[in-house]
């Protein structure tokens, strides 16, 4: 049946076409036992077929004829796919032949290179030739399960041959007196003439799948069995996966009823995957991401490699379930995509988003990440760690009484230093100490709308450069009127004009210094989500409260008008700290009850 040219000359080819027939090439001779076989085609519809006679005059042993007759015997009822069909038998002068249908195919006995994926192409096809074999009623038997007796063609379709010695069961699967078989390929049952089933096929074809993984001859065989019947699986454990090992294992143990019940329940069990399966390489076993910003879409990646040629990795990615996780019957996931979750490649990077919007504000999410594949350990798992970002009114943009306390600091340390450093007034002049001071107001005044100038060429979006310029506005509008009523003029005619002039421009130097930081400090609160009233009252309550203490030098904590206003003050500047977190803590209540109810918990 293969398509080998015999070494016959055509001059000794028979003459066949008084049936019909015209001998193209001799296939292959059994010169002892009489039988040569025949590439042919017939006349009429110019189909190839294969003749097959037993020559009478050639042979002593008449073995030859009755395994000739048995084979169309039992391909008369068999319609396989998988079998050559039988066409027919005739009789000439020199034997009896027997007429198949010809496949362009190679026995497994020819050397010949397969790959692990067509190696498993090739069992299956045998394992559902013998299922079909052993679905007939009564089941049908081979008995001769070997490499020479499987044709491969090039595009690996398998066909099994040579029914001569196959046994048709009677009830339970007949047991032949005579043995027949192929040393190697029978199983320890056939060896020793006993009760045969329809698992005593799976042992040839366990050895034939053995041979062709080892490149291991036919005749060869005997090297891989000891002398008890057991395959020594040495040589193979290095390349198969351990699923292939163990189903050939169970394919030719020596016990028949270690074996598989048939061919039905070894195919039903052969491994999903090729012969070697992928190693993957996997350089992390913990992911942890943190994300900055509320309902950030987080973007990492997994490097996947299989370092075994001639394998293809196949696998598929998903997220192990969760009892706060929505649950979904498509696998996927609300808030973890994989891109792509599905691949087949031996060099992949997968991509993984993990929506943010979907989950609690300042919380740790702990998910651990399944990937299944057809690699030699076949389920890979990852922790997943995600840190979300803290809730929008707990943004640690920096602490709000930071700005307090150097607003604080500011204007004790400038009004200080202005005491200090502005010219002493003439005690026997009246009116002067007042003429000084309201110099010194008129140019702190000045130094307000400076600064909320200068607010406001730093572009801040809070009110804060508005409010600085209006406080300036209002104290330079004041400052005429107080000037009349003390006589200003009049004072600054009996002092030193320079010192007036000091006196004006220290107190500019300090406005701008104070308004600057009084605005950034209303800016801060109003960032943080307080209203514009809040903001300015508690920072201007801090400026008074550092300018009170600045006013100290000089004066002393006795005069019960100075301890008054600090203790007022300090009470109102407690009353609005004390307040800024009973809001923060409503205001996250709020936000929890509104915002959170609807999102995963970790």
């Amino acid at each position: 049946m293969t398509d080998l040219t015999g070494s016959a000359l055509a001059s000794d080819l028979p003459d066949f076409s008084r049936y019909g027939f015209r001998i193209e090439s001799e296939l292959g001779v059994n010169r002892s036992g009489g039988r040569v076989t025949y590439l042919a085609t017939h006349l009429k519809t110019d189909q190839r077929v294969v003749i097959k006679q037993f020559q009478f005059a050639k042979s002593s042993d008449w073995g030859g004829y009755d395994a000739l007759q048995q084979e169309g015997q039992v391909l008369k009822s068999l319609k396989h796919i998988g079998i050559p069909r039988y066409l027919g038998v005739f009789k000439s002068p020199e034997g009896f032949c027997m007429v198949q249908e010809y496949k362009r195919a190679k026995s497994l006995a020819e050397p010949r290179s397969f790959s692990p994926d067509a190696i498993r192409q090739i069992a299956i096809s045998c394992l559902e030739i013998l299922t079909y074999l052993q679905s007939r009623i009564p089941p049908i038997v081979h008995r001769d399960f070997k490499p020479a007796n499987i044709l491969v063609s090039d595009d690996l379709k398998v066909y099994l041959v040579d029914f001569g010695f196959a046994r048709i069961g009677d009830g339970e699967v007949g047991m032949s007196s005579v043995v027949k078989g192929t040393l190697g390929f029978m199983p320890p049952e056939q060896i020793f003439n006993r009760q045969l089933t329809e698992a005593s096929d799976l042992y040839g074809l366990g050895m034939t799948l053995i041979c062709l993984l080892t490149n291991t001859p036919a005749n060869n065989v005997g090297k891989l069995v000891d002398v008890t019947y057991q395959v020594d699986f040495t040589q193979l454990k290095a390349d198969l996966s351990s699923e292939w090992i163990t189903w050939l294992e169970k394919m030719v143990q020596p016990r028949l009823d270690q074996r598989f019940a048939n061919a039905s329940v070894a195919l039903e069990n052969i491994p999903d995957h090729g012969l070697r399966q992928p190693q993957i390489t996997l350089k992390q076993s913990t992911i942890d991401l943190v994300a900055n910003e509320r309902g950030e879409l987080l973007t990492t990646a997994i490097a996947l490699n299989n370092t075994v040629p001639e394998t293809t990795l196949t696998g598929h990615w998903q997220v192990a379930p969760h009892s706060s996780d929505p649950t979904r019957s498509d696998n996927y996931h609300s808030w973890i995509q994989f891109f792509p979750a599905d691949f087949q490649d031996n060099d992949i990077t997968t991509k993984i988003h993990i929506d943010t919007s979907q989950l609690m504000s300042g919380q740790t999410y702990q998910r651990t990440l399944t990937l299944k594949s057809n690699a030699q350990q076949a389920t890979h798992s990852l922790t997943l760690n995600v840190k979300t970002a803290p809730m929008p009114l707990l943004t640690p943009k920096g602490s709000p009484y930071q700005p307090l306390l150097i607003l604080l600091t500011t204007c004790w340390v400038a009004v200080w230093v202005l005491a200090t450093l502005a010219p002493e007034s003439n005690p026997q002049l009246p009116g002067i100490r007042n003429a000084l001071l309201l110099m010194a107001i008129f140019g702190n005044s000045l130094g307000m709308q400076v600064a909320g100038w200068i607010l406001n060429e730093l572009g801040l979006k809070s009110p804060a450069a508005r409010i600085t310029s209006i406080l300036g506005a209002v104290a330079v509008t004041l400052v005429p009127p107080l000037c009349l009523l003390v006589n200003v003029a009049a004072d600054i005619t009996a002092t030193d004009s320079l010192t007036a002039v000091t006196t004006t421009g220290l107190g500019l130097i300090s406005g701008v210094v104070i308004g600057v930081m009084n605005g950034l400090t209303i800016d801060r609160f109003w960032q943080r989500g307080f209203k514009a009233r809040f903001a300015f009252g508690l920072s201007l309550s801090t400026g008074l409260m550092g300018t009170a203490l600045g006013l100290i030098k000089g004066l002393t904590l006795s005069n019960p008008w100075i301890t008054f206003g600090l203790i007022a003050n300090g009470i109102g500047i407690g009353t609005m700290l004390t307040y800024m977190p009973i809001q923060r803590a409503k205001a996250i209540g709020l936000y929890r009850r509104n915002v959170e109810r609807s999102l995963i918990r970790p």
